[in-house]
């Protein structure tokens, strides 16, 4: 288990496990990739970052991977898996978020993109990318860095077998 404070000076503490925590999981984040380039969307508030958001109600936590990647980006995921959860400790507020590592298949234009401004592709390393002003302050903390290493790490034990 791994804990930090966030950008906003919030406890996070990061499992790269499933069922790391007591409390229920209401919250997904997809780090995606697609054609060999990060995928991310463009929020309207906080500006670039990994889809993700609210499960609802009799919606599995895979399945609301999907759908905010869809609703996001426009994007249909081929392979997703859970890699890791995350429990953010905040003033009034105690969550926990599901981390997925998904490959994308293809992608669609959207009229409406919800919250956001639509996907965006990134080539190069989004690991020294991220702290641009125009990444949101999620992918600036350690999240974000330890997921994608260990990302990397298992498309390297791929790519050797």
């Amino acid at each position: 288990m791994k804990v930090f404070f966030d950008k906003r000076g919030n406890k996070v503490e990061l499992s790269l496990t499933t069922n790391a925590f007591q409390q229920s999981v209401k919250h997904v984040l997809v780090i995606c990739q697609y054609k060999g380039a990060w995928f991310l969307t463009n929020h309207k508030v906080r500006g670039l970052e990994f889809p993700g958001g609210k499960v609802e109600e009799g919606e599995s936590l895979k399945e609301a991977a999907c759908r905010e990647v869809y609703e996001e980006t426009g994007a249909i995921l081929d392979e997703i898996v859970q890699i890791a959860e995350y429990r953010v400790t905040e003033e009034n507020e105690t969550f926990v978020k599901a981390v997925f590592w998904g490959k994308i298949n293809e992608v669609s234009d959207s009229a409406n993109y919800h919250e956001t401004n639509g996907p965006v592709e990134v080539l190069g390393d989004i690991l020294q990318l991220r702290f641009g002003n125009e990444y949101s302050f999620i992918m600036k903390d350690e999240v974000i860095s330890v997921c994608i290493q260990y990302i990397k790490e298992l498309n390297k034990k791929n790519s050797d077998k």
